[in-house]
């Protein structure tokens, strides 16, 4: 089993911004998807921004061109850049794995999750 962990949440006023990242307990080597999901309150939890295993990246409508999502190799945390952040964005922000296992079986990967507040 691996551990995920997001980091870099806060308080941060509208029209700024915030890296958040998510490491890992032990290398992933190989997944099919990467992903930053989020939680606001009273909602449910949504897709903000997915990287496939073959270098396909999506968005939510609600983040393009504000928030990029990042993983440079298999070393390296999992990173969403956010800019312009809006009050709407309050969320809590939780990083995603998933793939298949060597012995054919699939994960899913999720870590506990970093709050973020957008609020002046």
């Amino acid at each position: 089993q691996v551990q995920l962990a997001e980091s870099g949440g806060g308080l941060v006023q509208p029209g700024g911004s915030l890296r958040l990242s998510c490491s890992a307990s032990r290398t992933i080597y190989s997944f099919r998807t990467a992903a930053w999901y989020r939680q606001g309150p009273d909602k449910e939890r949504e897709l903000v921004a997915q990287i496939t295993s073959g270098g396909s990246i999506n968005y939510a409508e609600s983040v393009k061109g504000r928030f990029t999502i990042s993983k440079d190799n298999v070393e390296k945390p999992l990173y969403l850049q956010m800019n312009s952040l809006k009050p709407e964005d309050t969320a809590v922000y939780y990083c995603n794995f998933k793939g298949y296992r060597a012995d054919g079986g699939s994960y899913d990967y999720w870590g506990l999750g970093t709050q973020v507040t957008v609020s002046s």
